[in-house]
């Protein structure tokens, strides 16, 4: 029964030999990693990728996990610096990264009675906040993306960036204070 098992334990009973306790550890973090992928990457089948490779990752670099850290944090951590890979190949390649919004704002939008001319400004919106998140440098989008989009905690992601939290704070800041300004001088064009 490894369900009832904290992350700590599976971690140790998967050095013992368990591949069900890896597996428990897998099914508690993977749509978390893959949220964060999706988020960075924009693209369902390479976040799909990027996710299984880094569960791949670190069952591989299991007897490296000192600890320090929780798993949540060194699992993030994996995923952003394959995140990362990938987007370098793709810049190689001359691709556009593109970030994905939280599950469709006009799924949302849609639940409730809206106009169409309503769904069509709603997706609108949604698209200038992507291409707003797009056009932040790598340092401000992964905090943005973390922490408005994952719902991380400033400790969580300091922890996962190996940052301090004062530094994940005033890199938050800027970002949304960067993001007020692009989306500002969007509307005021339109």
């Amino acid at each position: 029964m490894t369900a009832n098992l904290t992350d700590e334990q599976l971690i140790r009973k998967s050095l013992d030999g368990d591949n069900e306790a890896f597996g428990e550890i897998v099914k508690r973090w993977e749509r978390k990693i893959f949220a964060l992928c999706y988020g960075m990457l924009g693209c369902k089948e390479e976040a799909l990728d990027v996710t299984q490779e880094t569960f791949m990752l670190a069952y591989r670099s299991l007897q490296s996990f000192r600890g320090e850290a929780k798993i949540s944090s060194w699992l993030h951590r994996i995923a952003l610096n394959q995140c990362l890979t990938k987007m370098r190949s793709k810049k190689n390649s001359a691709e556009e990264i593109n970030i994905e919004s939280e599950p469709s704002l006009s799924t949302a939008a849609s639940k409730k009675a809206v106009s169409p001319p309503e769904l069509v400004e709603t997706k609108e919106r949604a698209e200038l906040v992507r291409k707003a998140v797009r056009s932040l440098p790598l340092e401000l989008r992964q905090v943005v993306i973390m922490k408005e989009f994952e719902d991380m905690t400033f400790q969580q992601i300091a922890e996962t960036l190996n940052l301090p939290v004062s530094t994940v704070k005033s890199r938050l800041y800027l970002a949304l204070k960067q993001l007020k300004m692009k989306l500002e001088e969007k509307i005021s064009a339109v």
